[in-house]
């Protein structure tokens, strides 16, 4: 169930949020608001691996 769950929101984040490893951003340069994508984005994705 959790593993499904975290699926789902994986294919939802493909779809809404922007993927900045396409747009070659600098982590360094981030804005906190890109950080906490990168960082969410990260948390989904490496639960529905599991």
């Amino acid at each position: 169930m959790k593993k499904a769950f975290f699926k789902f929101l994986a294919k939802m984040n493909k779809l809404l949020l922007p993927s900045y490893s396409k747009q070659q951003l600098d982590l360094s340069k981030a804005t906190k608001i890109q950080m906490v994508i990168i960082g969410w984005r990260y948390l989904v994705t490496t639960n529905a691996l599991d």
